[in-house]
């Protein structure tokens, strides 16, 4: 049995972000996968949340993705997946900030609205962050390599990619697609869906859009969901 141990289900982007840290930074660990709508009693144990992923190290339980990711970067500082200076470091975390409070919680609200015209508000809406992404984010960080700050990715580019290989669910159910004049953003997806962990860890858009079948219809009740409703 390994030291490192998560607790994940394959059908989430956040438990995904940590399973790509994992495997880009080539720890032993194990996976113990969970049915998210049919949790084992156990779970409220360890995630008060009621979410993967869920870290267990040495008899250390930690939850919540972001911070999980830069456990494991300190932890383990063989291949850092952050910058080295400070202005750098602050930059990173204000990106991960930007996915995790901004388009994560418009990704959801976009598939759960039910009103047609709330449906466009909120399309339009996630269209100027892919903008912003693009002209604050890639553009001006253009030259520097394929990836958000640099020729390798860092945990930037794992705590957004996620929701990149999901994107197939808004264009599905949503009509949304990513604007053409994102084309910094659009070579960064393709970069990113190319990468090892990224190909490991990689479920088929058919996998995706009927996972989020509830989300589209409303009728999604799980934590996220109840939460995003809100």
């Amino acid at each position: 049995m390994s030291d490192l141990q998560i607790i994940s289900a394959t059908v989430c982007p956040y438990a995904q972000r940590t399973r790509m840290v994992l495997l880009e930074k080539k720890l032993d660990f194990e996976v113990v996968e969970i049915y998210l709508k049919n949790k084992p009693d156990w779970f409220a144990g360890v995630s008060p949340y009621g979410k993967v992923p869920v870290l267990r190290h040495m008899g250390k339980t930690i939850y919540e993705s972001a911070v999980i990711n830069e456990y494991l970067d300190e932890t383990f500082p063989t291949h850092p997946l952050m910058p080295t200076q400070p202005d750098q470091r602050a930059l990173a975390r204000i990106w991960i900030e930007y996915c995790n409070s901004k388009l994560c919680p418009l990704f959801y609200k976009t598939l759960l609205a039910q009103d047609e015209d709330v449906q466009s508000e909120l399309v339009e809406k996630f269209k100027g962050i892919l903008s912003f992404m693009e002209l604050e984010g890639f553009a001006k960080l253009q030259g520097v390599g394929p990836f958000w700050m640099g020729s390798s990715p860092n945990l930037v580019d794992f705590t957004f990619y996620p929701f990149f290989e999901r994107f197939c669910v808004l264009d599905h159910y949503r009509g949304l697609s990513i604007p053409a004049d994102c084309k910094r953003l659009r070579d960064w997806i393709g970069t990113m869906s190319k990468h090892p962990c990224a190909m490991e860890t990689a479920n088929t858009q058919e996998f995706h859009i009927n996972n989020y079948q509830k989300y589209a219809d409303g009728s999604a009740n799980g934590v996220t969901a109840r939460e995003m409703k809100n």
